[in-house]
């Protein structure tokens, strides 16, 4: 389907959702434009996460709605959600530890395969031919996030920065529309923040929309080309950094007295 450049990406709209009569979100709406990084931030316990995994199909919404380029996402299985173009990183790592580099990446890919349990028992000339693309891709998302050298090694032999390096590979080896990180430079040293940045816009420039939530509120600020801001469950503010920087209920509750 052709989605005019006008038209929004992602939308949401009314979004509320409860635990035990905790309003976790109150009438979320925002949407998100192709090719932009969009942000999202907020004091912790804001609901970003609970945002997250309503999005991603982890929780289901009480009220409200999701489209990614127009189709309905609410009430889809993660599953679902990622075949529609729609994937996600999480806060704490994910990896297959025992699994090597290259084999982690090779399970996102899966998702786009189409050998069946048939064509994986009977390894025909067609599956045969689809894995050895689906290693070729892989070995491709390695090299574009930079640690294509360590393909042979186990996951859980790599630094954190390349484990999360290696969570975006595989995050794109789905062939996402939209790409949504949750927390990607927690634990990075500073030079790992500055290739961080320098993957996003790398990957943006490539086609791949962003939705980013991040508690280094400077990396937000540089990287993004607009956010939005949410406390105890509300969306407070949204706009570029500049405008949400200079918003006084920002300031207030999250940012400090004084703009960053």
């Amino acid at each position: 389907m052709t989605v005019d450049a006008k038209t929004p990406l992602l939308a949401t709209s009314g979004l509320h959702k409860t635990f035990g009569g905790i309003r976790a979100l109150s009438d979320v709406s925002f949407s998100i434009m192709r090719g932009e990084i969009y942000g999202l931030i907020g004091p912790n316990g804001a609901g970003k996460t609970t945002l997250f995994n309503v999005l991603t199909g982890l929780y289901t919404a009480d009220t409200g709605t999701v489209t990614l380029a127009e189709r309905q996402l609410s009430g889809r299985k993660p599953h679902e959600i990622v075949s529609a173009g729609f994937t996600r990183t999480f806060q704490n790592i994910r990896l297959f530890a025992n699994m090597t580099t290259l084999e982690n990446v090779m399970v996102g890919r899966h998702v786009r395969s189409r050998a069946g349990v048939l064509g994986a028992i009977i390894r025909d000339r067609r599956t045969r031919t689809e894995e050895a693309a689906i290693t070729q891709r892989g070995l491709q998302l390695l090299d574009y996030v930079g640690i294509q050298r360590h393909a042979h090694r186990l996951a859980r032999q790599l630094s954190y920065g390349d484990q999360r390096r290696l969570e975006i590979a595989r995050a794109l080896a789905t062939d996402p529309l939209l790409l949504a990180l949750d927390e990607p430079a927690a634990g990075m040293n500073p030079s790992e923040r500055v290739e961080l940045q320098q993957l996003l816009r790398t990957i943006r420039d490539d086609g791949i929309t962003l939705l980013l939530i991040e508690h280094d509120v400077r990396l937000v600020m540089d990287i993004c080309d607009r956010m939005a801001v949410l406390d105890y469950g509300r969306k407070i503010a949204e706009g570029t950094p500049q405008e949400v920087q200079n918003n006084t209920q920002v300031i207030e509750a999250y940012l400090g007295s004084e703009p960053p």
